[in-house]
């Protein structure tokens, strides 16, 4: 999906527009990604791409978003079959999502307001498509001190039921690289 850039906006503000046009999203975390631009990328005519990506908490977008523009969720590991080059914007898009998140804890953003642990974790190891040591995950992530527990727990999952986190606005704002402890190493940009 994509349009075109009004003549009195800028890219950022055609991004937004875009997306809500498309989608009916607003206010979600949306980021500039790159400008793609091969001479050959769209066979009809020279056509310039900017690409975002936005983080957006699904749970609050479970339904389908776009009846005019039939605009569906796609898991990542199985997307369709994309036109010209957008196969190479998805797979930069997870590549920057994972470096980003390895030195931010920007996955909040896909988050709800409370969330428990296994929440936390299985956003995690679905990013970086690995798999975490649940007790290690839990003690790294604590240790960032950037959760705070609450006292109520899900207990939609199990017995014992887990307990809710939130993030810690505060400390988040001032120690946001503390997550360097514990995610690995994202490797290179492509």
């Amino acid at each position: 999906m994509g349009g075109f850039v009004a003549p009195k906006e800028d890219l950022d503000g055609a991004a937004q527009r875009i997306l809500h046009q498309l989608t009916g999203l607003k206010g979600v975390y949306l980021e500039q990604l790159k400008a793609f631009g091969q001479p050959k990328r769209d066979p009809e005519e020279r056509t310039i791409s900017v690409s975002y990506f936005a983080l957006i908490d699904i749970n609050q977008y479970k339904e389908k978003i776009s009846d005019t523009y039939s605009a569906e969720w796609f898991p990542l590991k199985k997307y369709p079959k994309l036109i010209f080059d957008h196969d190479k914007m998805i797979e930069l898009a997870k590549s920057r999502l994972r470096y980003k998140a390895s030195l931010h804890p920007i996955l909040f953003e896909l988050l709800p307001e409370k969330f428990t642990m296994p929440q936390l974790q299985n956003l995690y190891e679905d990013v970086y498509d690995t798999t975490f040591d649940k007790r290690n995950f839990s003690r790294k992530v604590l240790s960032t001190e950037l959760l705070m527990k609450l006292k109520d727990k899900d207990m939609s999952t199990s017995k014992k039921g887990a307990f809710y986190y939130k993030l810690n606005k505060k400390q988040y704002s001032e120690n946001f690289h503390s997550f360097l402890k514990f995610i690995p190493n994202p490797g290179p940009l492509l």
